[in-house]
């Protein structure tokens, strides 16, 4: 029976990933001289793992490379080489070049192994290696003159061998690489039909294998499963040239013993394995799996079994004649529908949560590294890592840390000889911090450097022409201008210097998110970057309003509050924005029926009611016919199914079958030409205004 490995390849993957995670985290803790066997064994098992499963797959290339990195950290686990901080920065980097050959596999990419050969030589050095594999390589005549060995091989296989995802079939193929093989198959160990089962392994097998190989190649073939099988290799004597060669199937005939039933004849395989094709998918495939936990399976099944009686209950009633009593029933089954419903839909959702650890876990190596590079000693704290979070928005949040991070780094804290002048601690301190608030998730990325500088920020802004010298602006309004496009203090460009370049994308993709980002700073002290995101994307808490005849749904997140317009408190601005003093505010009032071009809408200020909404430190006023109900939506992408809209994040489908369109704040704000800058002025001209009537 042949078994298509193809279906394992994700799982592999995978786990080859989470293996690799391991060993970075792992490497990240070991301090040479002061190192501990269960760390550097940790590490050694993960590297095996990927080895064996690589191997078995057919992706020799991860199998062979892995292997000098196994080697080293065998000599090491057994005491007989020294941990140094060239191993663990060498084997840091081999981490990463696994983990770049297994994406492109993963793409059914050809993998460039310049950089793996390029290490494999650096291993090889400290191996005492380098020598032997700069030799020159044989030529055929050579090869026809070298001595062989003839090995005999009884692999047994337990029962369970099939179900830990090996097939013999492999380890065959690869035996038969390594020269000329006999098989022979012993099927005296299955049972009859009736007691057969499928997924076990009642096969056992013989090899001869005539070979100019050492056995420790043999050895490596079975190493994936020597705890899963009986396997004994005996070397059965030398055979030199061609001759003796061509007699080894003489020679394995005589060894083989007489056996209680007849074996069966299995053809030598000798083709070349090639691996199977792997599922085509991107090198930066976001993953397609996700691990649950029984306790939330369990959950689900539960609120199903309440559905299910529910619904028998409901079906019950249906047959029975409509009275009183039976309509009081009704109501009472359909209200306890609608609370499995929700709790269903709220289980469901869980799966989809992940503690955050998956993001802030890539942090210590990012750290690590730009710290050594830009000379500065750095302690990360990584606080909240169980805070749980929508996989999607995980996936998607990873870039912006990372950029966020790196600025804090580099343009946040201070080198040692300044960190000391100024009486802090030579080691700054950068703070992942993670946290639940309302329907939120809060990340707060801190450090305790020297903060942003907003008179430096403020010339930048005047020089580039984005605000005036003017203008009367708060530290907090100085600093949100690195966010704008192009915008930066740095004196000097870098792949890591100044915090404004590219400040403007991490926003994008924030807000795409359907978030906010915000920074706080105080010079001397550090800053802390915070960014707010709904728990998921899939479902969202909205606040139904009435446009003339159309319904749109705004995000409960984005309420501030909802009010009838006092009409003595609105000036206009311009020629057509009216603005509300709402306790020392000034408000602009946005007519969504002007934005979206609805007629029949109601115009007069004082007969409508204003929802004030904030995003990105910016507060408008939406003004609607009417509100109605608040509910939960489930969000449908109008990218995927029609076309972007502006100032439109999706759509969703109401109770009566209607079409809503949610509302994006965010993209509402510019569709109606408000900036911060802009708005701003406007304020201060309205203020002014104000003032002088």
């Amino acid at each position: 029976m042949s078994i298509d490995l193809s279906q394992f390849f994700e799982v592999f993957f995978e786990e080859s990933f989470e293996g690799l995670d391991a060993m970075e985290a792992e490497l990240l803790n070991l301090v040479p001289g002061e190192e501990d066997l269960e760390t550097i064994n940790t590490i050694f098992r993960a590297a095996h793992s990927i080895k064996g499963g690589s191997g078995t797959f057919g992706f020799s290339a991860v199998a062979d490379f892995t292997h000098v990195l196994e080697t080293l950290l065998d000599q090491i686990r057994e005491g007989s080489r020294d941990l140094t901080a060239e191993h663990v920065n060498l084997l840091l980097k081999s981490v990463d070049c696994l983990r770049a050959l297994l994406r492109t596999l993963q793409a059914e990419q050809q993998p460039d192994l310049t950089e793996a050969d390029e290490l494999r030589i650096k291993f090889e050095e400290i191996l005492g290696m380098r020598a032997a594999s700069k030799a020159p390589e044989p030529t055929q005549e050579a090869v026809s003159e070298s001595s062989f060995n003839t090995y005999q091989i009884d692999f047994k296989p337990h029962h369970h061998l099939f179900k830990t995802g090996n097939e013999p079939l492999y380890m065959i193929s690869e035996l038969a690489e390594l020269g000329e093989l006999e098989t022979q198959a012993f099927q005296d160990d299955v049972p009859d039909i009736t007691n057969l089962a499928p997924e076990d392994c009642f096969l056992s097998w013989r090899f001869f294998l005539t070979t100019d190989k050492e056995q420790s190649c043999i050895e490596e073939i079975f190493e994936w499963v020597e705890d899963d099988a009986d396997i004994t290799i005996t070397l059965c004597g030398g055979l030199f040239g061609d001759e003796e060669v061509a007699a080894v199937e003489t020679v394995a005939e005589e060894a083989a013993p007489a056996q209680e039933a007849e074996p069966a004849a299995v053809k030598p395989i000798t083709d070349t394995k090639k691996p199977a094709p792997v599922k085509a998918t991107t090198a930066n495939a976001e993953s397609t799996s996700i691990r649950v936990g029984i306790d939330k399976v369990d959950s689900l099944i539960n609120m199903v079994g309440e559905l299910v009686i529910t619904q028998a209950m409901l079906s019950q009633l249906g047959e029975q004649e409509i009275t009183e009593a039976t309509i009081a029933s009704l109501q009472e089954g359909l209200a306890q529908l609608a609370h499995n419903t929700r709790d269903l839909q709220e289980n469901v959702m869980r799966i989809r949560m992940l503690p955050i650890s998956f993001v802030f876990s890539r942090f210590p190596r990012l750290v690590r590294d730009i710290s050594q590079k830009l000379d500065k000693q750095v302690e990360l704290k990584l606080l909240g890592e169980q805070t749980e979070l929508d996989k999607t928005v995980m996936e998607k949040l990873s870039d912006p840390m990372v950029h966020l991070v790196r600025n804090s780094l580099d343009h946040g804290l201070e080198t040692v000889d300044k960190r000391v002048a100024a009486g802090k601690d030579p080691v700054g301190t950068v703070t992942l911090n993670a946290f639940h608030q309302g329907g939120n998730i809060v990340i707060e990325i801190m450090d305790d450097g020297q903060g942003l500088n907003t008179t430096k920020i403020r010339e930048k802004a005047i020089k580039n022409g984005l605000i005036s010298e003017t203008d009367e602006l708060s530290d907090n309004e100085i600093n949100e201008l690195i966010f704008l496009p192009g915008f930066s203090t740095a004196d000097q460009v870098s792949d890591l210097s100044g915090r404004g370049v590219g400040m403007d994308v991490v926003r994008r993709n924030i807000e795409a998110l359907s978030g906010s980002v915000e920074v706080a700073s105080a010079p001397g002290v550090g800053s802390t970057f915070t960014i707010r995101l709904p728990l998921t994307l899939a479902i969202l808490d909205g606040q139904l309003v009435r446009i003339a005849e159309h319904t749109y749904i705004i995000p409960l997140i984005s309420i501030i509050e909802s009010l009838q317009i006092d009409i003595s408190k609105v000036s206009r601005v311009g020629k057509d924005l009216d603005v509300l003093r709402l306790r020392d505010e000034y408000i602009p009032i946005l007519r969504l029926y002007n934005i979206f071009n609805h007629k029949g809408a109601i115009e007069t200020l004082d007969k409508t009611l204003l929802v004030v909404v904030e995003s990105d430190n910016q507060k408008v006023g939406l003004l609607v016919d009417d509100l109605l109900s608040q509910q939960q939506v489930v969000i449908k992408s109008l990218e995927a199914n029609y076309q972007k809209v502006d100032g439109v994040s999706g759509a969703t489908i109401l109770g009566d079958g209607r079409v809503s369109l949610i509302v994006d704040i965010s993209g509402l704000i510019k569709l109606s030409g408000l900036r911060k800058p802009g708005s701003q002025e406007l304020i201060i001209e309205s203020k002014a205004n104000l003032e002088a009537s």
